[in-house]
């Protein structure tokens, strides 16, 4: 049995219809343990040049989705294509579906804006 826990970039808000990200940007304040905990899963995922490529071509791809079979020319067999995909699934930063024998990778557009307000600078103190 596995021992791993998710940990989402984002968190639902109170009411529900939208996400907020789990962390303020890096130059607002220091993280809590529990914010560092999440940023650093995030950064471990993408720290592997084969996850990054994979991230970025589904991200990059038309619709906003892509199917494994268009993804996996990243210079690793298939099995290993699938382990990497499971990890990004697991930091949160993917999502997949299976239709029919195909599988589906989206990175939710509030993933990316999520990433880019922690990589943002803090709005300037008047």
């Amino acid at each position: 049995m596995s021992n791993t826990k998710v940990l989402p970039l984002l968190r639902p808000e109170v009411s529900g219809s939208s996400a907020e990200p789990c962390c303020p940007p890096l130059t607002e304040r220091p993280f809590t343990a529990e914010e560092a905990e999440t940023a650093a899963r995030m950064f471990k995922a993408l720290g592997d040049p084969v996850r990054l490529r994979l991230f970025s071509a589904v991200a990059s791809h038309e619709g906003g989705e892509a199917c494994v079979c268009d993804i996996s020319d990243v210079g690793v067999s298939q099995p290993t294509v699938s382990h990497h995909l499971k990890k990004l699934r697991e930091a949160g930063l993917l999502t997949s579906e299976r239709r029919g024998t195909w599988v589906y990778y989206r990175v939710e557009p509030s993933v990316l804006a999520a990433m880019g307000r922690l990589l943002s600078l803090a709005p300037a103190t008047a």
